[in-house]
């Protein structure tokens, strides 16, 4: 009954958030527009208003997916990834390097090679961090951080020095050949068949958390590691595999903007996604399943602030501050634990006997 008390404790918190964060918004707007009503309109509705603004907000969409389900899997065994866009952007790149330097694959080839090299950069890198915590205690928020940052700064020498494509205007590595471009939909939208690889990745997260006996260990080391210790689990395995499995997840977010986005790999474009990532799982609670709707609904802040921007008059820097917000009240933890507490004061009779 307890765990049924948190798990509506933790639904009614996020709605309330949520409705507070339309309020805020709505004030904002009312403050510091000048067409209160023309924006207010444009910020809600614009998102769905034509095809290349949906198809805008579903590409957002999909990196959040990964992003957010990345850093969900590391909450869930109580460990933390702070070095998600250092980790998009080692993905990223290696799936670059495969398509660019190795020409003779074919489309399907081409596409899982990139997909494993992204995997494997991300997962390395997230893993180094589960290493070092196991191996000397370091802490794993701190090293994974400082390390993404530090591979941030290689990367970018990579895109600006030797695989810089010098016919390009832009700070950027050589387009990838059009076979290894993925499908795209509503153009000239940035929607792109990445979108179904994102919920695959969601069905088999929740499948092995739920559904196979290393999910329920993993569960149990993210409650308790000490009891998960005392009962005979290798709890050193559960640091630094669900790292490993985070980092993949956000080297494959690098893999689909680079094959469905951008086709090479853009001097920060990363910027932001990793973070919202840890927003979207924090909104998530942790379970894998809610990561969709959590995703939908930055993707949506993203497209509605991009919508009104370019309609009406609305300042860029409004949307960045209503997704702070968003941010700072959902990590807070004050309203969920308001809303936990709330219902312990209806506890279930069970036979007449409180449960």
């Amino acid at each position: 009954m307890k765990r049924t008390n948190r798990l509506f404790g933790h639904m009614a918190g996020t709605i309330i958030t949520l409705v507070a964060v339309l309020i805020i918004s709505i004030i904002f707007l009312l403050l510091f527009s000048s067409d209160k009503s023309e924006s207010i309109y444009y910020f809600f509705a614009g998102p769905f208003l034509n095809s290349l603004s949906i198809g805008n907000m579903l590409s957002s969409f999909t990196l959040l997916v990964f992003s957010g389900l990345a850093i969900t899997v590391a909450f869930k065994a109580d460990v933390f990834n702070l070095g998600g866009e250092g980790q998009i952007y080692s993905g990223a790149i290696a799936a670059t390097a495969v398509l660019v330097y190795l020409p003779g694959l074919n489309s399907f080839s081409g596409f899982i090679l990139a997909s494993l090299a992204a995997a494997a950069a991300g997962g390395m890198m997230a893993g180094i961090s589960g290493v070092l915590k196991n191996r000397w205690n370091v802490d794993e928020l701190i090293s994974s951080f400082l390390l993404s940052n530090a591979v941030i700064h290689i990367i970018d020498y990579l895109i600006t020095g030797p695989l810089w494509d010098k016919e390009s205007y832009l700070l950027t590595t050589r387009t990838i050949d059009i076979r290894f471009q993925l499908l795209s939909f509503l153009r000239p939208s940035n929607l792109n068949s990445s979108i179904f690889g994102a919920l695959i990745a969601v069905g088999l997260i929740t499948f092995i958390f739920f559904f196979t006996k290393q999910g329920y260990e993993l569960r149990i080391c993210g409650m308790n590691r000490e009891f998960a210790h005392y009962g005979g689990l290798n709890t050193a395995f559960y640091v630094t595999a669900p790292l490993v499995l985070s980092g993949a997840l956000l080297g494959l977010a690098g893999s689909s903007a680079v094959m469905g986005i951008h086709h090479a790999t853009i001097k920060g474009f990363y910027s932001g996604i990793g973070w919202n990532g840890i927003a979207v799982a924090l909104i998530a609670g942790t379970n894998p399943l809610a990561v969709i709707p959590s995703a939908f609904i930055f993707a949506y802040l993203n497209q509605a602030s991009e919508t009104a921007m370019l309609k009406a008059d609305f300042p860029f820097e409004l949307g960045s501050l209503i997704q702070a917000i968003v941010f700072l009240l959902i990590s807070s933890k004050i309203i969920s634990d308001k809303a936990n507490g709330i219902f312990a004061l209806f506890p279930k009779k069970k036979g007449g006997i409180v449960d």
